[in-house]
């Protein structure tokens, strides 16, 4: 079958009509961004710049997914968060959602509850930048909306101009200055727990067709996913020394209110700097008043390391509690023959989340972790109860992970 014939004449116009430098804005931010990884002030080895740059192809597929997934008209919910695209110390743990809101408008989002052990939407003024985190306007979990037995919800989120103080169950005010919605599954048991589905409608643009692409909205596409590539690494950078590297090394923060985070949701952080003869034992209470409990580490540039071949993030549910309810965790580079095993992957520094989510009461100091630095050959006179795992175990163990990973993530 031949191609349709067209006229030389008029492909020509319609080249000279648009210019070839439409990507020329995207082409120079990745420039300046391979040159902000390639001076990262933490870099040792090649590793560490390998890394940089595969967290680049990350920053950049994102960037462009979040630019041209853009639409004020049709919404959607854009997952731009994954293994192969990392960012802000993405929590393993979490399928992360975000569709963009004007705040003069009305939306409905409609889905159906899966088996996660968190499901929480949260309206942001902005987003996070290289000088503070976004603003939330709303944070909530599904106990916040009625929920029909098989599964089946709607929310409504009304701009500020329409709120008045009887809102019916399951709608809710988007704030002025609202920008985006997050929504954030979370699973504590990988190898049980489902996804559900989910989708957002803008009220009075559901039914009318898109406006057909112009020069103009294309060359303002680049130019945004241009900015994006440089900004979100410059923010990620940054971000960490508003709140980890305050702390002293080697230590963890009391369960805290995460900054710009959930109501439900209380998190410790820190930061590690560990010799590979060096360890650290974590000690923190399994919280029975919570459906999410968990612990990661991360590298320095502030994003989740591989959680799919390496153990570098363990829930409560994946997790060995001793008898005494405590769940003592081992943060190391060499293998110290134990379940809780949090793997460095060749990071000598980086960073360590807890997190406590859906919670049913705040927490205390008491809730807390504990933390303490050993050489790697003390590890078993340090843990109250040391019981060892076969490498048979461990090999099952990330063979789990796998295939759970496979399972329930997109990209």
């Amino acid at each position: 079958m031949s191609a349709p014939s067209v006229d030389a004449s008029v492909g020509q116009a319609v080249r000279d009509a648009v210019p070839g430098d439409v990507t020329a804005p995207l082409q120079a931010a990745i420039a300046e961004a391979e040159e902000l990884i390639r001076t990262a002030p933490f870099l040792r080895t090649e590793q560490d710049l390998l890394e940089g740059y595969d967290y680049l192809s990350g920053r950049i597929r994102a960037s462009l997914q979040l630019a041209f997934d853009h639409d004020l008209d049709r919404p959607l919910f854009i997952n731009s968060t994954h293994q192969f695209s990392r960012q802000g110390l993405d929590n393993p743990d979490a399928i992360y959602f975000h569709a963009y809101l004007r705040d003069d408008a009305e939306y409905v989002v409609h889905g159906r509850r899966g088996t996660s052990a968190d499901l929480s939407f949260q309206v942001m003024a902005g987003t996070y930048s290289a000088d503070s985190p976004a603003g939330s306007l709303a944070a909530f979990d599904d106990r916040g909306f009625p929920i029909a037995d098989d599964g089946s919800f709607e929310i409504r989120f009304l701009p500020a101009s329409r709120a008045d103080d009887d809102l019916p169950p399951g709608t809710f005010v988007s704030g002025e200055g609202a920008k985006t919605l997050i929504v954030r599954e979370v699973f504590n048991d990988w190898d049980t727990e489902e996804r559900g589905t989910l989708w957002i409608e803008r009220v009075d643009s559901v039914g009318h067709p898109a406006a057909p692409l112009t020069r103009r909205r294309l060359a303002q596409k680049y130019e945004v996913a241009a900015k994006m590539v440089t900004g979100t690494i410059q923010t990620w950078l940054a971000f960490p020394h508003f709140f980890q590297y305050k702390e002293p090394v080697n230590t963890l923060t009391p369960p805290r209110s995460t900054p710009g985070g959930l109501e439900s949701q209380r998190s410790s952080i820190g930061h590690y700097e560990l010799a590979d003869d060096e360890a650290l034992v974590v000690s923190v209470p399994e919280c029975a008043d919570c459906s999410y409990q968990a612990i990661q580490v991360g590298s320095d540039w502030y994003a989740s390391t591989d959680y799919e071949t390496h153990q570098t993030s363990m829930t409560k549910a994946q997790s060995v509690t001793d008898p005494d309810g405590v769940m003592r965790y081992v943060i190391s580079e060499q293998d110290p023959g134990i379940a809780n095993w949090l793997e460095c992957t060749g990071h000598r520094t980086g960073s360590m989340m807890l997190r406590w989510q859906r919670l049913e009461r705040d927490l205390s100091e008491a809730d807390g972790p504990t933390v303490e630095k050993v050489k790697i050959a003390d590890v078993a006179s340090a843990l109250p109860h040391f019981a060892p795992i076969t490498p048979e175990e461990r090999t099952a163990r990330i063979a789990a992970r796998q295939r759970s990973v496979a399972r329930r993530m997109l990209s």
